[in-house]
Parts: structure tokens; C-alpha cells; sequence
């Protein structure tokens, strides 16, 4: 599957670059579809001394449960484990800084915030929730230029993520007063984790389009004895400018994240799908629509405010996984300093 997302991509690349080759002027971000849509991360790179600001909101909601691609009763669940999940919600809340020291590299950091809600279902039928919050992991980054021209532009993301999030989210349950939380309920990784990747963008009078390929890799293990599966990133988007202040967007995003390795001792994996690490790693195809806000002029020069939301197409999942049913991004960006 991999080959065949990847193949898409670099043909839709190939096609509009064709549009672009016959432009002579470079590639510029100073325009509503000069950016990404809201949700991809590392998308533009700054002229020497830029400066950014960001803030993004990032919901997603699960809904029921998922066994490889088929949805699964509670029931069915019910044979191997004494609770069955429900629903939960995501939200993060991200702050990040864009600052580039030279024409060829901008450097970026991003802290988040994050929350989570998840209901549950016993065997007995008593309904329960469990809640975790607090700082999530940092990530710190570098843009590397490596062309822009022809309106097209191309550069690396390479990038590592510090593990600040707590792993030791913890809550009440009918079964203890202060259990250890699934996996997906922790806040980061508890491990250094690098990534590497790169970005391709192309533009003409009215419309934009580009790509983005990412790997994060696992280093070693956390305090509580397990290492978060590798995963791989890939999106491609087009975006079509409506006006000098508006563009309206459209993308496809496949990831595939492995298996966890190794086991934290204080979850039973008799108890629950989510505390058995056979039920980990999933691939995801989604698809998704947006839209940018750009100040071209005036004293909110440079503002910029997007909005995008993802329904993921197909899904397939190592066990027994819940079922996400929504993505959201919401953004506002301000560069201090004129913007390729």
C-alpha cells in the first residue's frame, strides 16, 4: 500500500509541476495558500531573520471499536476482556516558533497541551470515565532550503522530540482508585524520539499544491519498560486561492504506526483492549478540507487563520482499536517579519 499512496503523490507532483516550469519567479508564502493547510506541521521555511508565532487547537473523537477493518460489538469484546471502550476525545492545544537565522535554515519548536477523555463499559454494565491531562512532548526542528525556483520549492525537516509528556497518567476506575491509564491515555512517548522528512510545494497564479513525507523513529525504551511503534507519514494537498484573503484547500494523508514493544507491568491486559500491546499500530488513509484567512496588507499584515477538518477513509488496526470517526485543526499564524 505504501508504494501505491507514495506513487500518487509524486504523480500529482509531477503533473503540476509541469503548470509551474513555465513561471520564472520563485515560490512565495506571502499569498492564502502560501501555507499548508492548518494541520501540517513544517510546511514553509522564512527568509533570514523571519519570525513566527503559532497556535493551533486539535481535536479528534473516537467513536465504537474497530477489529482490523470491521467494527466490533461490546459483546464481542466481552469474550476476552472485562471493559470495553466507548468513546474518547483528543484535544491538544500547540504553541509554536518559527525564527530563521539565515536564508537556508529556519528553526522551529512546538510545546503542547493536552487532554483526554475516555467512557468505558464493564462486563456488569457499570459506565465509568477516565480523564488525563498535562504538558505533552516538545518538538524541536530544522528547515533546510534546498531549491526554490520555477515557483517550486523543496526542503528537509529533520527534527527530534524531547519527552516531557507524563507516562504515568493515572485515574480513578470501579476496579481500583488509582489505576494506570491505557497507552493512548498518556501524554508523550517517554523516549527521544527523531524524525526525518521532506517537503515539496509548487504554486501558480491561482492555485497551490504540495507534499510532505515523514519517519519518526523510537530510540530505546521509556521508565515504564515499552517503546511507542515507529511511524510513517504521507500527505499531498492542493489548494485553490479564491481571492487575496481566502484560499480553500483539499488533501489525502496516509500514516502507518507499528506495534508498541514491550509491556508497562501495571496494566493487565486481561482487563481491556487498550492494555494489551497486541492491539497496537494501525494504518489510515484520510481525507481532508480546509481553508486559509491571509492579511495581505495593513497593520495585521502577515496574520493568517486556517481551519481543517479530516474524516478518515479506511483504517486498519492490529487487534481490537477504537474507531476514530473526526479530525480537526484550527490555527492562527502571525509572522512579525516578511515571509518568502
Amino acid at each position: 500500500m505504501y508504494n501505491k499512496i507514495i506513487l500518487s503523490v509524486v504523480g500529482i507532483i509531477l503533473l503540476c509541476s509541469n503548470v509551474a516550469m513555465a513561471q520564472e519567479s520563485k515560490w512565495s508564502g506571502s499569498r492564502p495558500d502560501g501555507h499548508a493547510p492548518i494541520s501540517v506541521m513544517g510546511d514553509h521555511y522564512h527568509k533570514k531573520g523571519g519570525l513566527m508565532f503559532s497556535y493551533r487547537y486539535m481535536p479528534m473523537w473516537m467513536n465504537g471499536n474497530l477489529k482490523s477493518t470491521e467494527e466490533v460489538s461490546d459483546d464481542e469484546i466481552y469474550q476476552n476482556f472485562m471493559v470495553a471502550p466507548q468513546k474518547m476525545n483528543m484535544n491538544m492545544h500547540m504553541l509554536g516558533v518559527m525564527y530563521a537565522p539565515s536564508d537556508q535554515i529556519t528553526l522551529a519548536i512546538m510545546g503542547n497541551y493536552v487532554s483526554n477523555s475516555m467512557d468505558l463499559i464493564t462486563r456488569m454494565n457499570a459506565d465509568f470515565t477516565t480523564e488525563s491531562s498535562g504538558l505533552g512532548d516538545i518538538s524541536v526542528s530544522s528547515l533546510i532550503k534546498i531549491l526554490n525556483k520555477n515557483r517550486q520549492s523543496l526542503h528537509a525537516n529533520i527534527g527530534i522530540s524531547i519527552p516531557i509528556g507524563d507516562i504515568n497518567q493515572r485515574d480513578a476506575t470501579p476496579m481500583m482508585d488509582d489505576a494506570q491509564l491505557a497507552y493512548p491515555m498518556q501524554l508523550g512517548s517517554g523516549t527521544w524520539d527523531p524524525s526525518l522528512g521532506i517537503t515539496y510545494l509548487g504554486q501558480s497564479d491561482k492555485f497551490s499544491w504540495g507534499a510532505q513525507s515523514k519517519y519518526k523513529l523510537r530510540l530505546g525504551e521509556n521508565s515504564k519498560n515499552y517503546t511507542f511503534g515507529n511511524r510513517f507519514d504521507v500527505l499531498g494537498w492542493g489548494a485553490i486561492k479564491v481571492s487575496d484573503y481566502n484560499s480553500l484547500s483539499i488533501s489525502l494523508s496516509y500514516f502507518n504506526t507499528q506495534k508498541i514493544d514491550g509491556i508497562d507491568t501495571d496494566l493487565n491486559p486481561m482487563m481491556m483492549p487498550l492494555f494489551n500491546t497486541e492491539n497496537s499500530g494501525v494504518s489510515q488513509l484520510n481525507l481532508g478540507i480546509g481553508t486559509n484567512f491571509y492579511v495581505p496588507k495593513g497593520s495585521l499584515k502577515n496574520l493568517r487563520i486556517g481551519a481543517e477538518i479530516k474524516i478518515p477513509t479506511y483504517q486498519k488496526v492490529n487487534g481490537i482499536q477504537m474507531k476514530k470517526t473526526l479530525i480537526a485543526t484550527f490555527g492562527i499564524q502571525y509572522a512579525l517579519v516578511h515571509k518568502k
